[in-house]
């Protein structure tokens, strides 16, 4: 029970308007569910059922500043066509127009004068305490500058204890709210345990990806990734596998045994927050060859030049 003042009136406790976060501040603009607020003024239902069961889906989608200097929300479609597929999923009403949640986006870029962003539209679920289906869905989309998510430097990995979802039990190719509870206790396991992030099986026992990246591995010259049906495939994953193929760098998603990474060449995380990164070692044991002579980090570079049209530019000029 709240503390009742002797005026019959609440204790006047800080808004949200009084404090600065690394996510916004006073000014920082959000699209909530067709109008442009503050997302400092907004307001949310401690009734949803987002908040109560985790059901509610999401997206990472990143922008950044182009070497001509435009923002350029990387594969902005791709990524709205997945959270509109993981809202179906979730049997989630879903009826905004891709297009115009994209143009939404940019605005709301715009006004908080961001370029190289972070992205994240939900589509959360109203108050309904029961498990009988919505009959609508709400949407924010909230932009925040963020740092590398994994860090720049190479990372020690460990083996997690725990397992990802098993696909029979969840819509495991939707990017569910509820689903990434796995994903936080994963990686505070790894770090509480002196590791950078965390690498989980599927629930036979197959390397399946980390807590919010895919996985590749070199071995011998190839790249190996685990194959979809236990993982999330990302947009990411897809776009690695694209610039492999402009390479000419053979690839193959296939299973994967923990015994198979240790002792290997290299491997790298790849996930729109985490971008392109490498691995020192797994579960101690160090990957053999130099991050700069593998595999990974030719891919590394690659999307870097890809993401802010580095390439686009350079044929532009040459042409």
């Amino acid at each position: 029970m709240p503390k009742i003042l002797p005026s019959g009136k609440l204790p006047s406790y800080k808004t949200p308007t009084h404090f600065e976060t690394m996510y916004y501040n006073d000014h920082t603009a959000i699209y909530l569910n067709g109008s442009i607020v503050k997302a400092a003024e907004a307001k949310t239902d401690f009734f949803g059922q987002t908040l109560h069961y985790g059901y509610g889906v999401f997206e990472g989608i990143r922008s950044y500043r182009t070497a001509s200097g435009e923002t350029k929300i990387f594969k902005e479609l791709a990524h709205f066509e997945r959270l509109r597929n993981s809202a179906k999923a979730l049997n989630m009403p879903f009826t905004w127009d891709l297009a115009t949640l994209i143009e939404a986006t940019y605005e709301v870029l715009r006004i908080n004068e961001l370029q190289d962003a972070y992205i994240r539209p939900v589509v959360y679920a109203p108050a309904n305490m029961s498990f009988n289906p919505n009959k609508e869905s709400f949407i924010v989309i909230e932009t925040w500058q963020m740092q590398p998510f994994l860090g720049e430097k190479l990372l020690k990995v460990m083996t997690s204890s725990f397992e990802r979802p098993n696909p029979r039990g969840f819509r495991i190719e939707a990017k569910a709210t509820g689903h990434y509870v796995n994903s936080i206790l994963a990686s505070q396991e790894a770090k509480s345990k002196g590791f950078d992030e965390a690498l989980l099986n599927d629930l036979n026992g197959y390397v399946a990806e980390g807590p919010g990246a895919n996985i590749f591995v070199e071995r011998q010259g190839v790249l190996y990734t685990p194959k979809a049906g236990n993982i999330l495939p990302g947009i990411t994953r897809a776009t690695v596998m694209e610039l492999c193929r402009e390479q000419d760098i053979t690839f193959e998603e296939t299973q994967l045994k923990t015994a198979d990474l240790l002792g290997a060449d290299s491997a790298f995380f790849c996930g729109t927050a985490a971008e392109v990164i490498g691995m020192e070692s797994l579960d101690t044991v160090p990957f053999k060859k130099k991050w700069s002579d593998s595999l990974g980090s030719r891919i590394q570079a690659a999307y870097k030049d890809l993401v802010i049209e580095k390439a686009l530019k350079t044929t532009e000029i040459t042409t």
